[in-house]
């Protein structure tokens, strides 16, 4: 971890810039080095941010009065692709968890979320993990399993469905490996395999595609152990 995680807000409204700013400086972990109420302004400010001021992730919310945050979330995917976007939002619609993860966003949190929970995303999406809030997660859990899979996906081993599956629900490397029971490193070999063999190009993609053909909660008594 860096002394400081540095962070770039959009939000349209300025009152809840401020309390999520002075939220998250409170950890003492999280800085917030620039704030734009807009697409352009983001944009802006990502390209003049340098150095020790150049942001490690964008936090965007969706509905703005300009461009959406899916749209920013494109835009900075294209532009400036070592800026990770996490998404905070009012929206619990599985459909825009899925259009932005399809877009390159690595978290996505509702706005109504304990602010701890905020943090936790932060924190999980600086070392490169993806987020779900937990009601959405909940929400993932719960849904019933699609009647059929794609063909390809036959090419998976067990434990690579298995990864696929808990990965659709928002874990983590280290909880996927807690619950199969095997090593961190064997879960990203998993990944990559998967990736390789769906032909799937970027993490953002691996999610948004686990999410659309892993409805289900991964059986725990049965998780391709």
């Amino acid at each position: 971890m860096p002394k400081t995680i540095r962070l770039l807000l959009v939000d349209d409204h300025p009152f809840v810039r401020d309390g999520v700013r002075m939220r998250l400086e409170a950890t003492g972990q999280i800085v917030v080095v620039g704030e734009a109420d807009c697409l352009d302004d983001a944009v802006q400010l990502a390209t003049q941010l340098k150095g020790d001021q150049k942001p490690h992730i964008v936090l965007t919310d969706i509905s703005m009065r300009t461009l959406s945050g899916i749209e920013l979330t494109a835009r900075f995917r294209q532009h400036f692709p070592n800026i990770a976007v996490l998404v905070l939002t009012m929206h619990n619609n599985p459909e825009y968890v899925r259009r932005a993860f399809d877009e390159g966003a690595q978290g996505y949190v509702l706005k109504d979320a304990p602010a701890q929970e905020l943090v936790d995303a932060i924190l999980a999406v600086y070392a490169g993990h993806t987020y779900f809030s937990v009601e959405l997660r909940q929400y993932l859990e719960a849904t019933p399993p699609a009647a059929t899979l794609e063909e390809d996906i036959t090419a998976l081993t067990p434990k690579e469905l298995a990864t696929m599956k808990w990965l659709a629900c928002g874990y983590s490397n280290k909880q996927i490996a807690q619950v199969l029971d095997i090593s961190v490193r064997t879960v990203e070999t998993h990944r990559l395999n998967i990736r390789r063999k769906l032909g799937i190009a970027g993490q953002a993609n691996l999610v948004k595609y686990a999410i659309d053909h892993s409805r289900a909660k991964p059986d725990s008594n049965n998780s391709g152990r």
